[in-house]
């Protein structure tokens, strides 16, 4: 194993969660048939302190032409992303003149607030459901993984950025330095990069593990993101803290030497990860118990819920549950089903535990007396459109970072 920025073969562990199948790899039947599970091992590296999976699964099976998580169906996500383009295109001075580019698209949800503005833009998205989605919402879609060889060619054919977006995308690309490079040759001379992901930092102190599975080959510290953006091309003028995701960061960076001058929050907040121990051992030996902790706790309340014949149902059939449910051996006889607003998963089955996938109108009609929610970054969202659970006495649990009744 080497790491995928600097190429070290010396690591530490970080955590094991044993072994899985792609967390979204939903099934369409539950007929007995045998899935391809893998282990899902995180180790850091002694070198850069880049935090990253031992890779088993490849690209293109995990981000397949049925991918079914859609940005949109989240409404709080909506208003992120609106907020932003409303942020940023003021900030840099977005317009009709200008050129954005978001890698990693999805279905759109962010740049039909682009269009709506009248700036220019298209996205590039691997997979075809998504990418069909957003094609329907008028959106340009270049449908392809991107690298250092899509940018370089789309910046040949004159269509650099103005402004390039990456939001919860770095995470997912196997080799980043490539990612990273085809970013800097798609930028202008004076354009802008902005990067959000979730903060390592919060992923070890709220003990978010159910964020780690197969499609994230990266945990990203603002160091280590700096030393890879810096290896690549680009420097990072500022950074924000964001609630979303548990806690995420949104990193700026231009091209090396380009106009944007360094904010003090980029030094804020390096010295902030030094004093959180980011670059010692301690830090990153300690996760195992953590999740190890939450894996307990989930498993006995719903022991102790079956025991008592209370019924139990989770909401939003979300990657992390998939994590949680299948590190705490949770399969049907637990958790009875999931509801889920995405059409594109309602009708299949959670990959491991088997756990159907049903319309939220069957929550409505099961009342549960027990709602597990899943996505728990976004349970105020949630329990708010689902408060009528509590009128037939039913109540909302959420696992991380610790069990807790709402």
């Amino acid at each position: 194993m080497k790491c995928r920025h600097c190429g070290a073969q010396d690591f530490i562990p970080f955590v094991d969660l044993g072994s899985s199948p792609p967390s979204n790899a939903y099934l369409d039947r539950d007929d007995g048939t045998d899935e391809r599970s893998y282990p899902l091992q995180v180790y850091t590296c002694r070198s850069c302190w880049l935090v990253q999976t031992r890779d088993f699964v490849d690209r293109e099976s995990m981000f397949s032409a049925d991918y079914a998580y859609a940005s949109s169906v989240s409404q709080s996500w909506l208003a992120h992303a609106a907020r932003y383009v409303e942020d940023v295109s003021g900030r840099f001075g977005l317009g009709p003149a200008s050129r954005v580019v978001e890698i990693a698209a999805n279905d759109g949800y962010l740049l039909q607030y682009v269009a709506a503005k009248g700036i220019p833009c298209f996205g590039v998205e691997p997979t075809h459901s998504t990418a069909a989605l957003a094609r329907a919402r008028g959106i340009e879609i270049v449908e392809a993984f991107f690298g250092a060889a899509l940018g370089r060619q789309l910046a040949q054919d004159g269509r650099s950025a103005d402004l390039v977006v990456s939001n919860n995308v770095l995470a997912h690309v196997p080799d980043i330095n490539d990612f990273v490079s085809g970013i800097a040759h798609l930028l202008k001379s004076g354009g802008v990069a902005t990067f959000e992901f979730p903060h390592l930092v919060q992923l070890v102190a709220h003990a978010q593990f159910d964020t780690i599975y197969h499609e994230h080959y990266s945990y990203l510290s603002f160091s280590a993101v700096s030393r890879i953006l810096e290896r690549n091309g680009l420097t990072v003028f500022d950074v924000e803290t964001l609630d979303t995701h548990g806690g995420s960061l949104r990193v700026y960076a231009q091209r090396a030497g380009g106009p944007q001058a360094e904010m003090p929050s980029v030094a804020d907040l390096r010295s902030a990860e030094i004093a959180a121990g980011v670059e010692t051992e301690a830090f990153y030996l300690s996760f195992q118990a953590k999740a190890d902790c939450v894996r307990d706790a989930l498993a006995a309340f719903l022991g102790d819920a079956r025991r008592r014949g209370e019924s139990v149902a989770a909401y939003g059939a979300a990657a992390k549950g998939n994590t949680l449910l299948n590190y705490a051996g949770a399969g049907r006889d637990l958790v009875h089903y999931v509801a889920d607003r995405n059409p594109a998963k309602i009708g299949k089955f959670l990959p491991g535990s088997r756990i159907p996938v049903v319309a939220e109108q069957d929550l409505k009609a099961g009342r549960p007396r027990w709602v597990l929610v899943l996505p728990w970054n976004l349970q105020s969202e949630i329990t708010t459109q689902l408060s009528y659970v509590r009128d037939w006495g039913g109540q909302f649990v959420v696992a991380v970072p610790e069990l807790k009744i709402l």
